[in-house]
């Protein structure tokens, strides 16, 4: 059997490789795909695999727009941390839900569905208890903080963020009415704590709140300049590399 791979995290994806290949069910991962722009080259331009594996939210978009733009003629099993996605998922030719981290038996139970699927088949009852496992299961991001200040601890919501970026080894948080607090924590570990169709790594210094966007300003060579509603310490530039992944992203969230 062969299969591929459409994951954005490496981690993520070395991850799965290895679970597909410990479930002893002879699949050959013949591709592992990163985007949905590199994915519709894929599928448009070579034989479709046996299954593919997918990650919903991709750098530059929700795997959907693989469907949008070409025909996916094999079954899919999703694989993500959103739950928000279930109904939507079985509008394809999906056949099941993983939720991440994915373990060894949640693997095994989509491959013998897998092994008795059809296009044609009717999935109600599927669909139902998948979508009903999943609403039981928190968002694995934050909506509210608390924000060590002084002597106390600060409530703070997600959605008063309006950036944050590195300042000597700590993430300095900028509210939107421009008070701002400093935590002991990579940029990195705050990131994976926020909603990434709320908040974009513009580059290695900065996260932004889409809300506090106000307007893009083409800059050198091929870069851009997030203009934000809040002042910052300095201009934030997203590399030429990142440029159009960012702008896709805007776009995909804005309102």
């Amino acid at each position: 059997m062969k299969a591929v791979i459409v994951e954005d995290e490496f981690v993520a994806a070395r991850s799965l490789e290895r679970l597909i290949a410990a479930s002893g069910r002879n699949i050959d991962i013949v591709a592992v795909l990163q985007s949905v722009e590199e994915s519709v080259e894929w599928f448009s331009l070579n034989t479709h695999p046996d299954v593919v594996f997918m990650d919903i939210h991709l750098a530059d978009g929700d795997s959907f727009a693989i469907f949008e733009k070409t025909d996916v003629r094999c079954p899919v099993i999703f694989t993500t941390a959103y739950d928000e996605y279930a109904l939507k998922a079985f509008e394809v030719n999906s056949i099941d839900y993983l939720l991440k981290p994915i373990t060894r038996k949640s693997l095994e139970k989509a491959l013998d569905k897998l092994a008795h699927f059809s296009p044609k088949s009717n999935n109600t009852d599927i669909v139902s208890q998948i979508v009903q496992s999943i609403r039981e299961i928190k968002s694995p991001y934050k909506k509210n903080f608390l924000i060590p200040y002084r002597d106390k601890l600060i409530p703070l919501a997600a959605e008063d963020i309006a950036f944050v970026y590195s300042e000597f080894k700590m993430a300095k948080i900028v509210c939107f009415n421009r008070q701002s607090y400093s935590m002991d924590i990579s940029l990195d570990e705050f990131l994976r704590q926020l909603n990434p169709s709320l908040f974009y790594r513009a580059n290695r210094q900065y996260i932004v709140s889409h809300r506090a966007i106000t307007d893009l300003s083409l800059w050198f060579n091929g870069k851009l300049s997030v203009n934000l509603s809040v002042a910052t310490p300095e201009r934030i530039i997203v590399s030429r590399a990142r440029s159009n992944e960012f702008k896709a992203w805007y776009m995909e969230n804005a309102e």
